[in-house]
């Protein structure tokens, strides 16, 4: 049998396989309808066929996909949809939006070769994301997508934006899914991942590729271990007593916007302190700087050497090589004999961070990488092991406590209003809460027992949300989209209505 992430996007003629039954289904059907009735109204057509990718919350494991660690996400029922209308003899791809008000109809030239103007930040540029990693895909593969054509489209997303819930993922794998179903095509789920991910570094973000592999490869009622070159996802139980409950912080996480201070400044920092590490454990300055890309390339190394002192830890190298104080650049360039500049020469986002950076936490950001992708695998042999039900919430709630710790602490991608929402939710009961998805700003997500979850709810509504309503941050009546409870929920498929 086929392993599920080799198998192709299921194509449904239903709501009900995605979507479930009772009010989800009924709140799901509602959504579709006014897809295609906004749909109609733009274009003066019905769509084609549709495609959807839910948003995911990353259960543990932050800031360590793109160093080549495994991650611990589920998808939750949040998700976007695309409806997506193929136009022969047309050059022109028009992407419009339920909520208009907000977002504009963007239209661009239907070249798959165009350039994203980073520089001028426009919602529909994800879908050119899709669209141009699809036909670079298509193109590898000695797949003839023909001439060009027009695409209309309508995107309809509920997943909050800047909320670390991986809006952005699901636009970009609902799009790329859409255009591929529109072309007749289907492709196994763990390419389609690999594609997606590599869709949206257009935009300038150095993704590590779990949100596209979660969002695109998830099953209803299981978390996943997601595993990197190749990517691959085990399917993981969940013990049934306990609930995630996930909450907006209300401070916008603006990934692409604030990219060179925060996200890909700490994909660099991570970079030089793989090379520097390298160096100091025997490598030439030469060979590292070529081949050294992530912490997980010289984990070896830092295991070796801790083996000379009884122990297996990857830390212990950090200890010894890698001062706590920042580093210049200038410091930096010292030891690898060579300006940061050229060694970053070929990726222009990493440029921009360079530009603006002051200095850099070697020691912090590869401390927090290797202690937090062990705590992914002691996530995985908990939810695995023979503990009692109430051992084992109590221990996955210590790893997720830990793990936030680290985020605060050691990668600093926390803010002020995640610190006061984690703790709210920890006075409140939660065994364990963290910050989820990027950090600076976005959601927490507390590992809560079943039966004290409506209570639990209530009390952020009263002890976070309330203040922020009064002040008109919030509408009272939104506080569903900001506070909800979720079980796992299935990823990516293409529906035919």
């Amino acid at each position: 049998m086929a392993r599920h992430d080799d198998l192709p996007v299921p194509i449904f003629k239903s709501l009900e396989p995605v979507y479930g039954s009772g009010s989800q289904l009924e709140e799901a059907e509602l959504r579709f309808s006014k897809l295609k009735s906004k749909f109609v109204e733009i274009f003066g057509h019905s769509p084609d066929i549709y495609a959807r990718s839910p948003g995911r919350v990353n259960l543990i494991g932050e800031h360590i996909d793109y160093e080549g660690y495994s991650v611990l996400p589920m998808a939750i029922r949040q998700d976007t949809i695309v409806a997506i209308r193929k136009v022969e003899g047309e050059k022109v791809l028009k992407i419009a939006n339920v909520n208009s008000d907000k977002y504009a109809l963007c239209t661009y030239p239907a070249d798959p070769d165009q350039e994203i103007d980073l520089k001028n930040h426009r919602w529909g540029h994800y879908f050119i994301c899709g669209y141009k990693g699809y036909y670079e895909y298509a193109k590898s593969k000695g797949i003839d997508v023909g001439k060009a054509f027009g695409l209309e489209v309508v995107v309809d997303g509920v997943v909050p934006t800047g909320s670390g819930l991986s809006s952005s993922a699901a636009f970009v794998c609902s799009s790329t899914i859409a255009i591929m179903a529109v072309l007749g095509a289907n492709f196994p789920k763990k390419e389609l991942a690999q594609l997606t991910c590599e869709c949206e570094r257009h935009i300038g973000t150095q993704s590590g590729g779990m949100d596209q592999a979660i969002s695109v490869m998830a099953q209803s009622g299981f978390a996943a271990l997601i595993d990197f070159n190749p990517i691959r996802a085990t399917e993981l139980q969940l013990p049934a007593g306990g609930t995630f409950v996930i909450a907006h912080s209300l401070a916008e996480s603006l990934k692409a916007v604030t990219s060179a201070t925060n996200y890909n400044n700490r994909v660099v920092e991570c970079r030089l302190a793989s090379i520097v590490l390298g160096i100091k454990l025997g490598m030439k300055a030469e060979e590292a700087i070529t081949k050294v890309k992530t912490l997980s390339d010289v984990e070896g190394l830092c295991v070796s050497f801790a083996g000379t002192r009884s122990s297996s830890d990857p830390v212990l190298a950090i200890k010894e090589f890698l001062k706590e104080e920042p580093y210049s650049a200038e410091d930096i360039e010292a030891i690898l004999n060579e300006k940061l500049e050229t060694i970053f020469i070929n990726s222009p986002s990493s440029l921009d961070v360079l530009k603006a950076a002051r200095h850099f936490k070697l020691h912090q950001r590869a401390t927090h990488v290797y202690s937090e992708a062990k705590r992914v695998f002691a996530f995985k042999d908990t939810v695995s092991s023979k503990l009692s039900e109430e051992e084992m919430l109590k221990k996955l709630g210590d790893l997720m406590n830990d793990s936030h710790y680290s985020c605060s602490v050691l990668y600093e991608c926390s803010c002020p209003e995640l610190e006061e929402l984690v703790k709210i939710c920890r006075d409140n009961g939660a065994l364990g809460a963290r910050l989820t998805g990027a950090g600076w700003g976005g959601c927490a997500v507390a590992l809560v027992k079943e039966n004290i979850v409506p209570q639990f709810i209530l009390n952020l509504k009263e002890q976070y949300f309330q203040s922020r309503i009064e002040k008109g941050v919030i509408k009272k009546a939104d506080l569903g989209l900001y506070v909800f409870a979720s079980k796992p929920s299935s990823g990516a498929a293409i529906i035919e209505l």
